[in-house]
């Protein structure tokens, strides 16, 4: 069949031509408008139900709102983990689905489930769905600053949350602005509960008047002089003004009560849990964008960015935008240097076989089709919605060496040939079409070795199948597109360019140099076979040594060009330390040179993919160009200086990649490399455990901190209700525990109307009189009867320890502990970590660990890696017997593949890097190559041999053991230069990759190391190994044969 299209594409090469004109247009125009990011996006499919409850305790919050909903989110189809948080006045439940859900189905299915269980919520429960974000999603931050200081923070907030928000929210792309800081006005009704007792009002009886004072309402409509007019009543709360002449009653004398008569009414900021900070030079209100679900990044940031231009000019004097993070530098940065490694890769590519062939219009044929093969990969690429990043592009760019592999043997073959016959107009296509034929089919499917050796990537799952399904992909497009490029363009473009004179083999001063130098090793496996088939036996064996010296990790550590500051401060700080440490951590890192801007966050920002505690800073560090670097500064070095220079009391330092943690952070809630999971009914037992944990992991060797969540670290007011005092006064719980949601904590009781926007109004007692514990045991509290009675009368008023906020996971209350190591590799220091728990720490009944963070995907991917191997060796043995129609050759190439790995092993050992699912995808990658690169000495032995069996076959004799040597050399030693040709621009087209610096090199080095050094071993085996194993096989076949034809 291959033969018939190679045949097929000669006789309508016009058309091909017209064919391949086409497919370079699709793919140019598929280039240009590919949407571009850094990485793939690696978050799992989740939707979040956020559920505001005002004023709540954590405890509250989960027993009435988080619990209800996890356990009805447990039964959404395709769920596979509901994680909650509650926390004050806040609940978020997230729903984790499985791999491959579509995100738009997933949230239906929530919203559907969710409509069952809303009903029976609290009253003042108020569950949403959160945006159709991912965890990549955060692509741009800036902070809203007034050097003049004009405008204070509450100006600030209410031009972000009224002006810029709404704007920004209309960009394409975007999903939410969420803002973080600043203070939310607030108009503050403060009851004075002695004059309130004095006019026997409750405060109930206060609340329900300003509800009922703040209205407005429509009449239909009338006509009059034959128009029509419509009816409005206008009663909105417009200002403090508006708000002291809300009616209460009437007094005995007639007058009207006020709420100025007995309330304080002030403008003042609305409780907040969440704080944004600027360089150290204090607070500001920042605004981060949050891009839509599979959106263009850098189309949607720089819409952004022009929309903020334009805003900056409405904005009012002395305000300005500071840009705090971008993520579009990331992503130029990320493909711009895959871009330059592409073009380093081609033109090495295009350098090694110019020199090889010694002839300029050969080498245009691989010059023409290797573009055209990857401008073919990227035309599939944008079909399918992949985005360029550093994983697709790097697909291309592994591929690039093994793509121009057929049309090297097939331009070899025909110069061949031309040697041997003379071209003329006449026979020309005749001669390219036979030199074609004869290597084009074995040719093919080596090309289709490498393309589906790796579809054994597609296996892996979650973080690192999304990880690496973008390179697969992108690799298996560039491969197929090549292999069907090999059977269709190259023989038409060879009878096109293989022109003139063409210098004979023998003759070219390279070639030559390749025989001279080859020759030895064929003498040596001519002479001793078998000895050299022990030697690499050993030598496979050695391998083993390097193996069990390397260290395994989940993935290397992208450098993002931008740090994460993410401490852990210990439970229970107020709005106000907050506000403090931040400011202090921001000035300490602003001291070092290397760091442009500081833009930090305690606390969450309003939106439900932030469920952060008041206790957990992020301190987003933009960083200068490495260029404005001191001499001999590093990321690693850089972060060790910072680490040394924030140094506070209860601070434990943790420093990150903005996407890759926070993409870490929604998948299992972990922020450090290492986590653990204690789940238990008792959140003081899993105090204990925690604490227990930190003292037995803190002396392993490569432990940089280890901070255990203070799961009852916080503090609480207790109000015990007694049922039986309270009712002696016809008091119910409900009458008790509306004094103590509206006057100890302030109710939010309605919202003011002001044009566009709006601003709470809040109720509450005196400061005064609720200051302390035994001031609030003093508060009145009115009876029905019209009695004033002090809370203490009816209820227990107590300090007591309690959760800050409350984690679960499947409904389960869990408390996490935070490891973070350095300076060892992640699967060992789990493993001694591990033993140590399990030896020194005993966990009661009803209480388990899970050890969780990147340690949990390792585990995962590692399991993956068992099954993808062995598949990815029958797919490789599968194509081999396609490839020969033979088991013999197929075993004899499968038999030998393991010494192609062992260049790979001691490469890695060299490099000093660890095992990681980035290092098996690349010995899964040379896997299919080193096969290929024996495939095409196996086509030259057997061609060989092919030749001498018809030459004694028309002498009718069978072949001889001399005429097997004279075989094996001919295949071998005189046909040495395209396989250095096919090795040499594979290892070429790696080593770009292989020693590029910046953005996302990290993770392509990894994936080119094992490829690169395999190369190496692979050359010896194509080389030296093969052809003994061909020689000894053959041997005893062409001896078998003499021996039959001589009895």
């Amino acid at each position: 069949m291959i033969a018939s299209i190679i045949r097929w594409s000669i006789q309508n090469r016009l058309l091909v031509l017209i064919l391949s004109a086409l497919l370079t247009g699709w793919g140019g125009y598929s280039m240009l408008t590919t949407p571009l990011d850094a990485i793939p996006d690696l978050s799992d499919v989740q939707v979040i139900i956020k559920t505001s409850y005002p004023g709540q305790a954590p405890q509250v919050v989960e027993s009435q709102v988080t619990y209800p909903l996890s356990t009805a989110m447990l039964a959404v189809p395709g769920a596979v983990t509901v994680r909650g948080y509650s926390m004050f006045g806040d609940s978020f439940v997230y729903v984790i689905f499985e791999d491959g859900t579509d995100l738009y189905w997933a949230r239906s299915r929530v919203l559907e489930y969710l409509s069952q269980i809303s009903p029976s919520l609290p009253e003042a429960a108020r569950p949403a769905l959160g945006p159709d974000a991912t965890g990549v999603g955060w692509v741009y931050e800036y902070a809203l600053v007034d050097r003049t200081g004009q405008h204070d923070l509450a100006q600030l907030r209410s031009l972000q949350d009224w002006f810029l928000k709404f704007e920004l929210q209309t960009v394409e792309g975007v999903s939410e602005v969420a803002t973080i800081g600043g203070m939310v006005k607030q108009y503050q009704v403060v009851l004075d509960p002695t004059r309130a007792r004095a006019y026997g009002l409750s405060i109930a009886e206060v609340k329900q008047a300003i509800q009922r004072a703040n209205q407005e309402v429509g009449g239909s409509v009338i006509e009059l002089a034959e128009a029509e007019y419509m009816v409005r009543s206008r009663g909105y709360l417009q200002g403090i003004e508006d708000l002291e002449l809300v009616p209460l009653g009437v007094s005995d004398n007639g007058t009207p009560i006020l709420l100025s008569d007995v309330a304080e009414i002030r403008l003042g900021p609305q409780i907040r849990r969440g704080i944004a900070e600027l360089n150290g030079e204090g607070e500001v209100v920042g605004g981060v964008i949050i891009m839509r679900f599979g959106g263009n990044a850098l189309a949607t940031i720089a819409a952004v960015k022009e929309k903020l231009t334009m805003l900056e000019a409405s904005l009012p004097a002395g305000v300005e935008i500071v840009e705090t993070y971008d993520r579009s530098e990331l992503i130029k940065s990320a493909v711009t240097n895959l871009e330059h490694k592409l073009v380093e890769e081609f033109i090495v590519v295009a350098i090694v076989t110019a020199i090889f062939l010694f002839h300029l219009r050969s080498s245009l044929v691989i010059i023409i089709s290797l573009p055209i093969g990857i401008l073919a990969a990227f035309a599939i690429m944008r079909t399918q919605g992949i985005n360029a990043n550093i994983m697709s592009l790097g697909g291309i760019a592994i591929a690039i060496g093994a793509m121009v592999d057929a049309a090297i043997v097939m331009v070899e073959n025909v110069h061949k040939h031309m040697e041997k016959t003379k071209i003329t107009d006449s026979n020309r296509w005749e001669v390219i079409q036979k030199a074609s034929v004869e290597v084009g089919p074995p040719l093919f499917f080596s090309l289709l070795i490498i393309t589906f050796s790796f579809l054994p990537v597609f296996a892996l799952e979650a973080q690192e199948g999304r990880m690496f399904a973008p390179l697969a992909y992108t690799k298996t497009y560039a491969m197929a597109a090549s292999a069907g490029l090999a059977i269709t363009l190259v023989p038409v473009l060879m009878g096109y360019f293989i022109r003139g004179h063409i210098l004979p083999e023998h003759k070219n001063p390279i070639n030559r140099g390749l025989i001279a130098a080859y020759r030895p090793f064929v003498n040596l496996v001519m002479r001793h076979p078998v000895k050299i088939l022990v030697a690499s036996f050993v030598i496979a064996v050695s391998g083993a040594w390097p193996l069990t010296q390397l260290g395994s990790e989940f993935m290397p550590e992208l450098d993002e060009g931008t740090l994460l500051y993410m401490p852990s401060t210990f439970p229970g700080v107020s709005v106000g330390e907050a506000a403090e440490i931040l400011q202090q951590t921001n000035k300490l890192i602003r001291t070092v040179p290397e760091v442009a801007t500081v833009f930090g966050k305690i606390g969450r920002a309003d939106t439900a993919t932030d469920p952060a505690p008041l206790s957990m800073i992020e301190t987003t560090i933009q960083l200068k160009p490495e260029s404005e670097w001191r001499p001999g500064m590093t990321t690693d070095k850089l972060i060790e200086q910072l680490d040394a220079v924030v140094q506070l009391p209860g601070v434990t330092n943790a420093w990150v990649m903005p996407i890759k943690n926070r993409i870490d952070m929604l998948a299992t809630g972990i922020k450090t490399p290492v986590g653990i999971k204690i789940a238990g009914p008792d959140l003081n037992v899993t105090q204990e455990i925690g604490q227990r944990i930190e003292q037995v992991i803190e002396p392993i060797p490569g432990t940089v901190s280890v901070f255990s969540e203070r799961t009852a670290g916080g503090r609480y007011i207790d109000i015990d209700i007694d049922r039986k005092a309270a009712a002696r006064f016809g008091l119910n719980v409900a009458d008790v525990q509306e004094v103590v949601a509206a006057a100890i904590g302030g109710m939010n009781v309605t919202e003011t109307v002001e044009g566009l926007e709006r601003y709470p109004v809040n109720l509450r007692y005196p400061r005064e009189v609720r200051d302390s514990v035994a001031d609030i045991r003093q508060l009145p509290i009115v009876t029905p009867t019209g009695a004033h009675v002090p809370l203490g009368a009816v209820a227990k008023v107590a300090v007591i320890d309690g959760p800050p906020m409350l984690k679960s996971e499947n409904a389960r209350l869990n408390g996490w502990t935070y490891i973070d190591i350095k300076g060892r590799d992640l699967g060992s220091y789990v493993a001694e970590a591990q033993q140590a728990v399990a030896e020194k720490v005993e966990l009661p009944p009803g209480y388990s660990l899970t050890w969780s963070g990147q340690f949990e995907y390792m585990e995962r991917a590692m399991e993956r890696m068992q099954l993808v191997v062995p598949v990815t060796l029958m797919i490789i043995f599968l194509l081999l017997y396609l490839a020969f129609q033979r088991v013999g050759e197929a075993i004899l190439i499968m038999a030998t593949l393991p010494f192609a790995l062992i260049g790979g092993l001691w490469l890695l050992y060299l490099l000093d890097y660890n095992l990681s699912v980035a290092v098996g995808v690349g010995f899964i990658a040379l896997a299919g190559v080193a096969a290929e690169t024996g495939v095409v000495m196996l086509v030259y032995l057997d061609q060989a041999l092919k030749d001498r069996r018809e030459a004694a076959a028309t002498e009718g004799r069978p072949v001889t053991v001399q005429e097997l040597s004279d075989a094996v050399i001919e295949g071998a030693l005189l046909r040495v230069r395209p396989k250095i040709m096919t090795v040499t621009t594979i290892i070429a087209g790696l080593l770009p990759i292989m020693w590029g610096t910046g953005t996302g090199s990290e993770i392509m080095r990894r994936i080119a190391a094992p490829m690169v050094g395999g190369m190496v071993s692979a050359t010896l085996l194509t080389l030296v190994v093969i052809p003994a194993a061909f020689l000894v096989w053959k041997r005893r076949v062409v001896i078998r044969e003499l021996n039959t034809a001589g009895g």
